[in-house]
């Protein structure tokens, strides 16, 4: 079996369920840039034939590492799902020779290029500017038009995202949205590329009038949606799309939803939209992952951002089980240079046109597949974003999650994505956004709108439910 080197590093779906989905299709060597999850090490280990754990360089030398071991492996892929490692992993299998997201990766990972090649090729984006100095603020706010969002040119899970209205509170934004990247890049989420990249590199843009109201049929779905898909030797193939709950202050997610209960008229413009933006990028082979804002009117959009790996949380196991395709394996094979069957046309609706399951490891039997799948974050704020005014410790079998869950709902705890058992719930604060994640837990439902409900429910329900079961002396 062909050796695929998966460098490891923060974010990306879980060890427990990428790498069968990868081993299923090579055998699999590690190359680990962060700490190994060893709460699921029993599930993931056995499906590795090396693990190897580095401390994260930088630059040159961390490409030359990876470069350099996956040629004593002679393996014939290199595969990363963090965000935080796509450039080094690209550049590397460049020098390789090997299929990769290609020499303009970067375009899909600095969002002031990405936003400068898509104004280029007439795809949709807010306005924005560039802030490299002080200066840049004043001149953004003589041509741009307020509120705006600052945002870190290379973060993640909305990190270092904050909205101003005038200079002066842009100026203190931009000195917080430092400290906090810079925070952030202590803990290993950061880029890895570079360890200048990130902390001081930002863009203000023009918050867009966005309305889910006139693109879903029914309530309670966010104002954007995602393009879950693979570019295979330039070509794209856009797969699904994913809904959202809506985003709490300034515009942090809750929760990812397959499918998105979208007509397949309006999922054909936005499948047209992310077209033309990813094939701006001019990525090689990578998997794909792009937000798109919903205007009023359900007609326009914007481009908000493409990112060259899957979407972060659960999503692949979310388009898997709605859908039955297996986006890991898939992508494996591609890497590999091997057979895929892409489907003829985006997914609209489970069962729609596409190849069916290809679900690796099975013993043929076929599951009977949800409604709906989702990813929940838990975090300490309300359903308006208010944090929490006590925070108790977390504990996922303290819930009794039956008296929150509809009829054939189901949930699961993601323990790689959560905070041991008794630990506080990290205060939520608007800059550090995802960063104060406690949980994540894995939800299914008979249909969307059921697991729309669900989640709603249980957002509105946690603080309560985590201390149900102490008495009044012992809550915290």
């Amino acid at each position: 079996m062909s050796a695929i080197l998966f460098v490891h590093a923060r974010g990306g779906p879980p060890l427990d369920y990428a790498l069968p989905r990868i081993a299923a299709h090579a055998e699999v060597h590690v190359l680990a840039l962060a700490p190994l999850p060893l709460v699921t090490a029993e599930t993931w280990r056995p499906y590795c034939a090396s693990v190897t754990e580095a401390v994260p360089s930088d630059g040159e030398a961390l490409v030359e590492l990876i470069r350099s071991h996956a040629e004593r492996l002679a393996a014939r892929a290199v595969l990363t799902f963090s965000e935080y490692a796509v450039v080094a992993v690209a550049r590397a299998c460049e020098r390789l020779g090997l299929a990769g997201a290609g020499a303009r990766v970067e375009a899909a990972r600095d969002k002031r290029l990405m936003r400068r090649t898509w104004r280029d090729a007439g795809v949709p984006v807010p306005g924005f500017a560039e802030i490299h100095r002080a200066a840049d603020i004043d001149k953004a706010f003589e041509r741009l038009t307020p509120p705006l969002l600052l945002k870190a040119a290379w973060s993640a899970g909305s990190t270092a995202h904050l909205t101003v209205h005038d200079r002066d509170e842009a100026l203190r934004a931009w000195q917080l949205g430092r400290d906090v990247m810079a925070a952030s890049a202590e803990d290993g989420y950061a880029e890895l590329h570079s360890a200048d990249e990130g902390v001081s590199d930002f863009l203000l843009e023009e918050i867009v009038t966005a309305s889910a109201r006139d693109w879903f049929p029914g309530p309670g779905w966010g104002d954007y949606v995602s393009v879950e898909g693979i570019v295979a030797d330039g070509v794209y193939h856009p797969i699904c799309i994913t809904g959202r709950l809506p985003t709490i202050p300034p515009f942090t997610e809750r929760a990812s939803i397959a499918p998105a209960e979208l007509p397949e008229a309006l999922q054909r413009r936005i499948e047209e939209v992310s077209r033309a933006a990813v094939d701006a990028l001019g990525l090689g082979t990578c998997a794909t992952h792009t937000e798109i804002k919903l205007a009023p009117g359900g007609r326009d959009m914007w481009l908000i951002e493409t990112a060259a790996r899957f979407g972060g949380v659960m999503t692949t196991r979310q388009v898997e089980a709605v859908f039955g395709l297996d986006m890991i394996g898939m992508l494996t094979r591609q890497l590999l240079g091997r057979p895929v069957a892409y489907p003829h046309r985006m997914l609209t609706a489970p069962g729609s046109d596409g190849p069916g399951a290809q679900a690796p490891g099975t013993d043929g039997a076929v599951a009977a597949r949800p409604g709906a799948a989702g990813s929940l974050v838990i975090l300490a704020a309300d359903p308006l974003g208010e944090p929490w005014t006590r925070l108790p410790v977390w504990d996922f079998d303290a819930v009794e999650w039956s008296e929150l869950l509809g009829p054939g709902s189901t949930i699961e705890l993601v323990h790689e994505r959560s905070l041991p058992v008794g630990t506080p719930m990290p205060a939520y604060r608007q800059a550090e956004g995802a960063n104060t994640m406690a949980a994540l837990c894995f939800l299914t439902a008979e249909s969307a709108p059921a697991l729309l409900a669900d989640c709603a429910r249980i957002i509105e329900a946690l603080p309560k439910a985590l201390t149900a079961h102490l008495s009044t002396g012992q809550a915290q």
